[in-house]
């Protein structure tokens, strides 16, 4: 584990998707006591060079949609027509969130715990406890607003299939070590708390957040509401960054835990394109290829000679193929 001073902080990530259901996403989730934990041992070696491995600090994967180091990233504001009833009053201040209901099946709330959990320890494994929470608000904040998905891993790994991870541990390869116990063990009770109603009003409801050692463009376009650990946290101006805009209901159908596949370009792989087509947007529906079918079908006399009756029916299908030692296999001893 590497440490890096930032701001009279330290701050920590670490890694490994593969090893994060050995730590015990439980299906049933009880809220925990908050417990302060101690002070962290300081790394030396490896894990103290330039290997910090949390999102924080870690550069993203070079892509014009990544986001900048350091930031939850951001998107245009939503292309959604505002409710004719909405009512716009200006800014009230910092208004605190509902509290979330957890929905679903054991399923869906053991991969909800499993997802926020990840994002939590590598956003803010060793944040003091506000820290953490804020992250978990600012995550649970989003899945309720139209502009992102409505299920938690769908917020965590949102852009994951397009380089353009909207959290960039998802993308810039600081999951792939494995994660520390302790910390992940904090980092899951937080989450559980989180998922189980406990608000952290602070930020409001504040969707997007950056490390103090970043400046993106895009915060000048939004409300800052708090600074907690590392981050400052920041809310949408104007009607999406209200209380009412906060209206899609969470029902579950949680996803599989982890970042997503590119979608293959099939219509390239068919026709000779590329080895390793670019991802596309969305998935590709299956359907006739773009090459002819004859294409796909090798010419006679290209068959190489040891192939060549492949598929051929064997002349005396009526004897067994099976070895004399092996014919009385199966029947009982008598």
């Amino acid at each position: 584990m590497q440490w890096r001073r930032i701001n009279g902080r330290w701050a920590a990530g670490a890694i490994a998707l593969a090893l994060v259901g050995a730590f015990g996403a439980h299906a049933t989730i009880a809220s925990r006591e908050q417990v302060e934990q101690p002070a962290p041992i300081l790394a030396d070696g490896y894990d103290a060079a330039e290997h910090f491995p949390g999102a924080a600090l870690e550069l993203a994967v070079a892509d014009n949609a990544a986001p900048a180091p350091g930031t939850t990233g951001t998107m245009p504001l939503p292309d959604l027509p505002i409710p004719t009833s909405a009512v716009y009053t200006g800014s009230a201040g910092i208004v605190a969130a509902q509290p979330f209901r957890l929905r679903g099946s054991a399923i869906d709330q053991s991969r909800a715990l499993n997802c926020l959990t990840t994002a939590i320890y590598y956003e803010a494994a060793s944040e003091p406890d506000a820290g953490q929470r804020a992250v978990a608000q600012v995550i649970l904040n989003r899945v309720r607003h139209p502009a992102f998905p409505a299920t938690v891993c769908g917020v965590v790994y949102q852009g994951s299939d397009k380089r353009g991870c909207q959290f960039s541990f998802a993308c810039d390869g600081a999951m792939a070590r494995v994660p520390m116990r302790r910390w992940w063990e904090r980092a899951q009770r937080v989450a559980a708390a989180a998922l189980n109603g406990q608000v952290f009003a602070p930020v409001g409801l504040a969707t997007h957040y950056h490390t103090y050692a970043v400046t993106p463009a895009w915060n000048r376009g939004l409300v800052m509401t708090d600074a907690e650990g590392a981050h400052f946290f920041h809310r949408w101006k104007g009607y999406w960054g209200t209380a009412a805009a906060f209206r899609d209901r969470y029902f579950g159908g949680e996803p599989m835990p982890g970042p997503l596949r590119p979608a293959l370009n099939f219509a390239s792989v068919v026709s000779g394109g590329a080895a390793s087509p670019a991802p596309v947007a969305a998935p590709v529906v299956a359907g006739p290829p773009s090459a002819p079918a004859a294409a796909l079908v090798t010419p006679p006399q290209q068959v190489q000679a040891a192939y060549a009756e492949s598929g051929t029916a064997v002349a005396k299908a009526d004897e067994s193929q099976v070895l004399d030692k092996w014919k009385d296999s199966g029947k009982p001893i008598r």
